[in-house]
């Protein structure tokens, strides 16, 4: 019998499910896309494998990207939650930090959105760390059983979130705890703090660990769900899920640690994009992903992407890797509407159920999608390679009464508006990733791709001036070919909090041996072989005094100077300056690493140079440069050949994408097929 030979990845999103084959004999990639369905998630993923044909008894590898937890706490679909923690410190999540979100500032009427846990459902027991991890208060084992009988009998609780005041530094009470809790009631779900993240900050620890606590039934069952319907259609082999920092680790770590899946979609089309920017030599890169609900954005600098150790979910801090992305409710189902006789678009999205008016499934409100089908940039009979056809009168009708009469504007007015209203969000986006971190953006490329990303990019690009405009093949589909090239990655932290000088570097290096085998045991249970093993040690900086802090990398050799001129270095990068400050360590960190096999990017045959061969005819479709409706060319994808060239306005369909490029722009094919629109009309 021939040994499996496949590797398949499947996104989910808002709208669609994108599922991507990869042969590892003959390195063809094969795509399709199923709609999402949102009551049963599992249906959806096992639909676009449906569509695509795939043999799952020949597949090796099986990765994973999706939202469900992220989903779930915005719609507080969680199981019902507690949270036991020290007596007196009952109140650590419902009062968190204190602050007003950044973004509503100025707003004296906002209001903090409900808790995921009603105070009624955490309970303090007996027993107290001090600041250095020593015992002032011994744990009292009936208190730990009375708080478990109240949140479990009395008020219901299912998933319990067990966080102890200093913790991380010698998690011995919180085991005990949760030993305690499970010989009681051992169909209730624990997580615990220590077990999810060894690091300071009360606040923070409590409420990541609320958050694993909260999604985790959910995600155990929907990954359970999945895997038995893999299993029932022959499917034998790894099964991997992404994190949200990039990498991936086993379905069965993913089980026990669900927030580092809560950005795992996004995080796909990031790590593809950090690959892509070593393999076509171009250090700074813009990604550049529109979905169906959102917009995400996020920086490659120096062929890696930017990665931050604190996130966030809605207004609940997250101590977990996760790659630094700007994200807006902005995408192709966003939806239109008036305030006030101001145009907006999003953040709501009519989603997969029942998306888009042009859709036919139900949906009144329009959406940029509707918009880009009056403007003519997405043929009503080819969407999706012509598997579903759209509406186009239906959208335009949606188009017209919504926005264009109220506003006196033509059908075509009232469209060009909305793309003109989610470029100025976009453009905001992208500034505050670059330009407002030091970065100038006329100096990157932008990675296009999400079914709506090649549609907005050249246009973003000419209005920001960035050189160039990468569009990868099935750029849809590209966060799940990202996934492909995912690494197995585990995280560890422990905090030290002390100064770079008063340091024991002995003692340094031996909690470094301590983590490094946490790593590597975690590595190992995930099957990775010690030829495929990589340990990267960083330490988490900042000058004394400072809130924020950087991260460094640092040798085998811990020697200070070293780390110090790594951090001017790097705080001057950022900063544009340095200071004499003493440098404090926060935490110390291990990223265990196991090394996967990458898909090499495809070289197809060069052309003559002449797209004439791809060339289909001629649409009217709306220009920007020109404010108007003219006439573009439009060329089939898959007939062009590397060394094409072109200039607009012309559109490049390939089914599930569109490529929008207006007068005063050019499009070359690169040596893998890839498209490189740029400025200039020659």
């Amino acid at each position: 019998m021939p040994e499996p030979h496949i590797r398949l990845a499947v996104d989910i999103g808002g709208t669609f499910v994108d599922a991507m084959e990869l042969d590892t004999r003959t390195n063809r990639v094969r795509f399709r896309k199923a709609s999402t369905t949102p009551a049963r998630p599992a249906d959806g993923v096992l639909n676009a494998i449906a569509g695509l044909g795939t043999d799952l008894s020949d597949v090796e590898l099986f990765i994973h990207g999706t939202t469900l937890g992220l989903n779930a706490v915005l719609e507080r679909r969680g199981g019902a939650t507690g949270i036991v923690t020290n007596e007196g410190f009952r109140d650590i999540f419902l009062l968190g930090r204190g602050n007003v979100p950044a973004d509503h500032m100025y707003d004296f009427t906002y209001q903090r959105p409900e808790s995921l846990v009603k105070r009624r459902y955490t309970a303090g027991v007996v027993g107290r760390l001090d600041y250095k991890g020593r015992v002032v208060e011994e744990l009292d084992p009936e208190s730990v059983r009375a708080a478990a009988r109240t949140l479990v009998e009395e008020q219901g609780v299912r998933s319990i979130a067990i966080c102890f005041l200093h913790s991380f530094l010698d998690p011995t009470h919180e085991r005990e705890a949760a030993r305690i809790i499970r010989e009681a009631y051992p169909e209730v779900s624990l997580s615990l703090s220590t077990d999810i993240v060894r690091e300071y900050r009360e606040y923070e620890r409590t409420s990541t660990t609320v958050l694993e606590a909260y999604i985790r039934p959910i995600f155990e069952r929907y990954v359970d769900e999945l895997e038995s319907g893999l299993a029932e259609r022959g499917f034998a082999g790894r099964f991997l899920i992404m994190r949200s920092g990039g990498g991936s680790m086993t379905s069965t770590v993913a089980k026990t640690s669900p927030t580092h899946t809560v950005l795992s979609g996004p995080a796909g089309g990031i790590v593809g994009a950090a690959y892509l920017a070593g393999a076509l030599g171009r250090d700074n890169m813009l990604t550049f992903d529109i979905g169906g609900t959102s917009l995400d954005a996020c920086v490659i600098e120096r062929g890696g992407a930017v990665a931050a150790y604190e996130s966030q979910l809605e207004h609940f801090p997250l101590l977990i890797p996760a790659y630094d992305i700007r994200t807006i409710g902005a995408g192709g189902g966003s939806i239109a509407w008036l305030d006030r006789g101001l145009l907006k678009v999003g953040p709501r999205s009519a989603g997969a159920d029942p998306g888009p008016v042009c859709y036919g499934r139900g949906g009144t409100e329009p959406t940029v999608t509707d918009a880009a089908v009056v403007l003519g940039y997405i043929d009503p009979d080819r969407f999706l390679g012509g598997n579903m056809g759209l509406q186009a009168e239906a959208a335009r009708a949606a188009l017209t009464a919504t926005v264009a009469e109220p506003l006196g504007l033509t059908a075509e007015a009232a469209a060009a508006g909305v793309v003109d209203v989610l470029l100025a969000r976009t453009v905001g986006a992208v500034r505050q990733i670059t330009v407002e971190r030091g970065h100038d953006p006329r100096v990157f490329s932008l990675l296009a791709f999400g079914g709506a990303g090649p549609l907005l990019a050249p246009l973003l690009a000419r209005e920001m001036g960035i050189r160039e405009v990468v569009v990868p093949f099935a750029p849809s589909g590209f966060s799940a070919w990202g996934m492909l090239s995912a690494d197995i990655v585990d995280d560890f932290a422990r905090t030290v909090m002390t100064t770079l000088d008063d340091a024991d570097l002995d003692e340094l290096e031996a909690l470094y041996k301590g983590v490094e085998a946490d790593a590597l045991a975690s590595l190992t249970d995930q099957g990775v072989g010690a030829a495929d093993t990589v340990l990267e040690r960083q330490l988490e900086l900042r000058y004394l005094g400072q809130e924020h802090s950087l991260m460094v990398t640092v040798g085998r050799e811990l020697r200070p100077d070293a780390i110090r001129t790594a951090f001017e270095e790097l705080h001057h990068a950022r900063y544009g300056h340095t200071m004499g400050n003493r440098l404090q360590i926060l935490n110390l960190r291990v990223r265990g690493i196991g090394r996967t096999r990458r898909p090499a990017l495809a070289t197809p045959a060069p052309g003559d140079g002449d797209p004439g061969r791809a060339l289909r005819g001629h649409r009217t479709a709306y220009d920007v440069a020109v404010r108007a409706m003219v006439p573009f060319a439009v060329y089939d994808r898959d007939a062009l050949a590397p060394g094409d060239r072109f200039t607009g306005p012309a559109l490049v369909d390939e089914g599930t994408s569109t490529t929008v490029v207006p007068s005063g722009q050019r499009v070359e094919v690169d040596p893998h097929g890839y498209l490189l629109v740029t400025l200039g009309d020659s």
